[in-house]
């Protein structure tokens, strides 16, 4: 990539939950867990590798928001608690983040996909370039010229606005109104019946807009489909109003707070020797960004 400073966002669930089922079980002589911290290092390094960041932050679920929970109350109801040997892991995994001075983020009370869309819009305001590694779709809507998506996946392309249409049928800046039809079962997000991704798209693609769609709603051919958009209109309102990411979380660290530095390798080692990781201690420190800018 180009030397155009650079934010490395990491959603951390998303990928601490994919190395906890990629990798099969491991643990330490005492027993401990560690195939999720492993999986979660591995993938970690090498995105810094690809992406030479010049910030970093890795970024952790603080709860649901009110706004979400108040229009449906059920939203993300349907969740099953989090496997109890990935549960173990999370606390070695601060402790890891920590020894390799990578800036985690938590905010009581808001999801990790808005303090992504947060610290990423106020990365590309500020002239960097923002890489935001995750599996969620919800942050399709953020990919612009400055944001781009990657899957946590060694390798994986990194999805520009081109991509985005590709995969979906629609612009990032449709995404909301696109999951807004549709609705989200991973999220317990009822949509409009009848309504899958291919007809979202090709409605969004037809007029543009939810707000044109409302007002030229006798140009859709289908009866059954035109009858289901009308019955459910309240709850295309409100689920636009649930996928639409919040841009303004508060309070956010400084970008200066998120600038790459190394690790500490004491504490690295202290953490990762006695969990039978000692080839993972780095032998050295690598020159940071720090020093290209």
């Amino acid at each position: 990539m180009s030397h155009t400073p650079c934010l490395l966002l990491i959603d951390a669930m998303s990928l601490a939950y994919r190395a906890f089922h990629a990798i099969p079980p491991l643990s330490s002589k005492d027993g401990t867990p560690t195939n999720a911290l492993m999986g979660f290092m591995k993938s970690q390094r090498h995105m810094v590798d690809r992406f030479a960041p010049s910030h970093i932050a890795v970024v952790f679920d603080g709860g649901l928001p009110a706004t979400r929970l108040n229009l449906l109350p059920e939203y993300k109801a349907q969740r099953a608690e989090m496997p109890e040997e990935l549960a173990k892991q999370l606390p070695l995994l601060d402790a890891y983040l920590d020894a390799s001075s990578i800036p985690r983020i938590r905010v009581a009370g808001q999801e990790a996909d808005d303090v992504l869309a947060t610290l990423a819009k106020k990365a590309s305001e500020r002239g960097l370039s923002a890489v935001i590694a995750t599996n969620d779709k919800d942050l399709f809507q953020l990919v612009d010229p400055a944001i781009h998506l990657v899957a946590p996946v060694k390798d994986a392309p990194a999805l520009d606005e081109v991509a985005i249409e590709e995969k979906t049928g629609v612009p990032p800046r449709l995404i909301p109104a696109w999951l807004a039809l549709t609705g989200d079962t991973v999220d317990n997000i009822p949509g409009v019946p009848g309504i899958g991704p291919k007809t979202a798209s090709k409605l969004l693609q037809q007029f543009g807009s939810l707000e044109d769609m409302w007002s030229h709603l006798n140009e859709v051919k289908s009866d059954k489909l035109r009858e289901s958009l009308l019955a459910h209109r309240d709850i295309v309102a409100r689920n636009l109003a649930m996928t639409t990411l919040d841009t303004a979380v508060t309070p956010m660290p400084e970008l200066s707070d998120l600038v790459v530095r190394p690790p500490r390798i004491a504490e690295l080692r202290a953490l990762l020797v006695p969990l039978g990781m000692s080839s993972l201690v780095p032998e050295a420190v690598a020159p940071t960004q720090m020093e290209l800018l």
